[in-house]
């Protein structure tokens, strides 16, 4: 029994002893020993193999009985004293709680002892400053008072000095004085409750007043109204009467200025009156030459006498402007019947050159809002109208001849004083619109004139095809309206001269380009094959000659150059056009004119090259293919229709140097014409023979060669068809391909025929597979049952065996067959 009790003890003692693996690791790094009894993981029966590892090593089990032992009773000792220490702990630990305690309430009370003698210093002091707040409250409020009555004094004493200064119009005294009066002043705003107060601000007004009324009347005395003679030089009291003038109010400076200009240009209205011969357009430069004089004596006479900040200078010119637009509107008006195209050009050139001299000597500060609106800068572009360049002569463009005056310098396109007189001739611009399209009218039919007389350009490889020189010298004409009318106006009437730019773009699209494509003349008649055997190399000619090939791609080119700097003429108009009339310039119709003209000439040029060439497909239809006994070299009707293309094309290619795109064109449209219709007139060859068709499906890659190597055939760079022509000629010829190889395969058995058609032609139908029967010459009868197999098999395409029978028939199993296929590959490779 004492035993197993002992067990159970070992066993509940060994469970509260298993910790964890953390309590573990923790307890390791604290007290980290070597000692295998210290182990987590300590095993009793391994121990004791390492302690007697033999059996000679139990004859000192004594001696390790003796050492554990004594490490138990050593364990036991220190057990024993720990457990004893802990007895007084309990009690340590309340009196040192307590002692706390009682520091914590020492602590709280010092503290509250600390807090009641600041609120005491606080009272203290609050107590000191009570006074020296009063006193500085007092200090300040004697001070504004003594400031409040040293401005008084002043106000009182600036009022009397001003009443008596002004009393002897000194003027230089009182402009400075009435400033610091009117400073002071202000100073009382507050204080006009008191009767005093609103009396010395009465009297300042009173004073304002009076010089107001005082200085207008010396200057009217000075400058009278109705005078024709002026003195000979300002006055110094005039000049400190402008310094009073500027503090006082804006009306009397206004009402200076106003008599002073009105007095100054007296003598111009009298000279330039709407009965005087000077005053017509023809001697717009007598104006503006006089002003020039006017100005340069004001200058000497009277520039000191006006502030600086004045700009009197600049507004005697601003208000001649304006007195000048006015009249000449109102003579123009009167005499609307004399002016002439010449005359307003001429009198527009004068007064833009007169705004262009204001611009540079002034600022343009002075003008009133609404006067005038300045011109944006445009912003910057590529097109070729925007260059840079001196501004043209303005007559130079109504008339070839004339002996003005050149601009020196074109008007800058942000001048202030843009249109400030000119505007008075935009009502009037209807004549230079008229004159215009008068013009451009003989313009027109000169062009014409001179193309009938020096006839089609002459050939030109080397330059890659002539532009016609008309178009040229259009545009620049075109471009030299453009940039006068903008400076004449930017508003309706660019509108106007826009809608004759369209009327004339038109018309040299139909008279020029249209009218002079050459006209296609009745098909001729078909040649036989006898007839091209016997034809020699060379001997065929084009339906177009030269002369008129060359004249096409030059009109072609024209109509390019136009196409493009018709879109650049839109761009530079809407750029000179006002804002608000952007939506109206619209050039799209005159370019799609110009493209109508690119077509046409591309349609001739593939019409010539293909009707070249029918007189070659018709004699193939008409060959007797069922008779041709052996596979030989490509047919006669191959080499007239390569002959031709090798003529056409070349000349073609090189008058299109320019404009390859158009040339890209050009064979597209011809693989596009000349390929379908090589199909009809290969259904057109029947019967065929086995022979036959090989001869033919010779001929056909041949062409198709010829074809894929046609945008650089004859020229010594070989270039790369372009991806979408070759897709084209590929497709299309691939397609006659495949026609011959189903004619040349046996039609039996019927099931494989039929899958050999729907596998080889992708379009396959009824319609074509009949036409494939007839040029087999297969009877009537055969051909209604291979019909309705081929009806039946088209919903679903052939898979299975039927399929790779189908596929079999590609390489034919009879030996007849597959000798004659071997022997036409090796004509083919020898022909390539």
């Amino acid at each position: 029994m004492m035993e197993e009790e002992e067990l159970e003890f070992v066993e509940g003692l060994e469970a509260v002893l298993q910790l964890t693996p953390d309590v573990q690791l923790a307890i390791e790094q604290v007290f980290p020993s070597q000692d295998p009894l210290d182990r987590a993981d300590f095993n009793a029966v391994e121990y004791i193999n390492t302690l007697f590892p033999t059996e000679q090593s139990l004859a000192n089990i004594d001696e390790v009985v003796n050492k554990i032992g004594l490490k138990i009773r050593r364990l036991d000792d220190n057990i024993r004293t720990v457990v004893r220490g802990q007895t007084n702990v309990g009690q340590d630990g309340r009196q040192a709680l307590e002692e706390a305690q009682k520091a914590i309430q020492q602590l709280f009370g010092k503290i509250k002892d600390i807090k009641d003698k600041a609120e005491k210093s606080e009272q203290m002091v609050k107590e000191i400053t009570r006074d020296i707040k009063q006193l500085d409250h007092a200090k300040r409020h004697l001070t504004t008072s003594i400031t409040t009555l040293n401005h008084l004094h002043m106000l009182a004493g600036g009022v009397d000095s001003l009443e008596a200064m002004t009393r002897r119009r000194q003027y230089g005294e009182v402009a400075n004085l009435l400033q610091g009066v009117m400073n002071v002043l202000e100073h009382f705003h507050k204080y006009m409750g008191i009767p005093q107060i609103r009396q010395l601000s009465e009297r300042v007004k009173a004073a304002q007043t009076e010089l107001g009324q005082q200085i207008l009347a010396d200057f009217e005395e000075a400058f009278p109204s109705q005078g024709t003679k002026r003195p000979g030089g300002p006055s110094n009291v005039l000049r400190d009467a402008c310094l009073v003038a500027n503090i006082l109010d804006p009306r009397i400076k206004q009402e200076i200025i106003k008599k002073f200009i009105k007095q100054h240009l007296s003598e111009y209205l009298v000279l330039f009156q709407e009965n005087q011969d000077v005053a017509w357009l023809d001697k717009i430069d007598r104006r503006y030459a006089w002003i020039k004089r006017q100005l340069v004596d004001y200058e000497e006479k009277y520039g000191r006498m006006f502030p600086r900040e004045w700009y009197m200078t600049e507004r005697i010119a601003v208000e001649f402007c304006h007195v000048t637009r006015t009249e000449l509107a109102k003579i123009m008006r009167t005499r609307a019947k004399e002016i002439e195209v010449k005359l307003l050009l001429f009198a527009i050139q004068r007064t833009t050159s007169f705004q262009g001299f204001l611009a540079k000597r002034f600022s343009g500060c002075t003008l009133t809002d609404g006067t005038l609106k300045k011109l944006e800068s445009p912003p910057p572009s590529t097109s070729p109208f925007l260059e840079d360049e001196p501004a043209p002569e303005m007559e130079e463009l109504a008339v070839e001849k004339g002996d003005l005056d050149q601009p020196k310098k074109r008007e800058a396109p942000d001048n202030p004083f843009h249109g400030i007189v000119s505007k008075c001739f935009e009502p009037h611009l209807y004549v230079y619109i008229e004159s215009q399209d008068k013009n451009l009218g003989e313009l027109i039919d000169r062009f014409v004139a001179d193309f009938k007389a020096q006839g089609p350009p002459k050939p030109n490889t080397d330059e890659g095809g002539a532009v016609l020189p008309s178009c040229a010298d259009l545009f620049v004409y075109y471009k030299k309206c453009m940039v006068q009318c903008s400076q004449l106006s930017t508003g309706e009437p660019m509108i106007a001269l826009t809608t004759i730019f369209q009327k004339y773009l038109r018309e040299y699209a139909w008279k020029i380009l249209s009218g002079n494509l050459p006209k296609t003349t009745s098909s001729s008649g078909g040649l036989t094959i006898s007839s091209l055997l016997k034809e020699k190399e060379g001997s065929e000619v084009a339906r177009f000659t030269l002369e008129e090939l060359c004249l096409i791609c030059s009109i072609l080119s024209t109509a390019e150059y136009c196409l493009a700097t018709t879109q650049q003429l839109e761009e530079k108009l809407k750029e000179k056009v006002d804002v608000s009339l952007i939506e109206r310039i619209n050039l799209t119709g005159e370019m799609d004119t110009f493209s109508t003209v690119i077509s046409s000439s591309i349609q001739l040029l593939v019409q010539d090259l293909d009707a070249a060439c029918d007189p070659a497909l018709t004699a193939m239809s008409k060959m007797q293919w069922q008779n041709v006994e052996h596979v030989g070299d490509q047919s006669p009707y191959v080499t007239s229709v390569i002959l031709h293309i090798k003529q056409n094309v070349p000349i073609i290619r090189d008058n299109l140097a320019s404009t390859r795109k158009y040339f890209t064109q050009f064979c597209i449209k011809f693989a596009n014409s000349f390929i379908p219709k090589f199909i009809t007139h290969l259904f057109k060859c029947k019967p065929i023979s086995m022979v036959g068709a090989e001869q033919l499906l010779l001929d056909t890659h041949s062409l198709k060669m010829v074809l894929l190597d046609l945008p650089s055939i004859g020229s010594q760079v070989v270039r790369k068809a372009p991806a979408s022509y070759t897709k084209i000629v590929v497709k299309g010829m691939t397609r006659a391909e495949m026609i011959l190889k189903v004619v040349m395969a046996p039609h039996e058995p019927l099931v494989v025929f039929v899958d050999n058609y729907i596998k080889l032609l992708t379009d396959c139908n009824t319609e074509t597979f009949q036409k494939i029967l007839d040029m087999k010459g297969l009877k009537r009868s055969e051909q209604s049952s291979m019909l309705e197999l081929l009806r039946q098999r088209l919903p679903t395409p052939p898979s299975g065996p039927e399929g790779s029978s189908s596929l079999s028939l590609l390489a034919p199993t009879p030996e007849q067959e597959s000798s004659r296929i071997r022997k036409l590959e090796k004509l083919i490779k020898k022909r390539l």
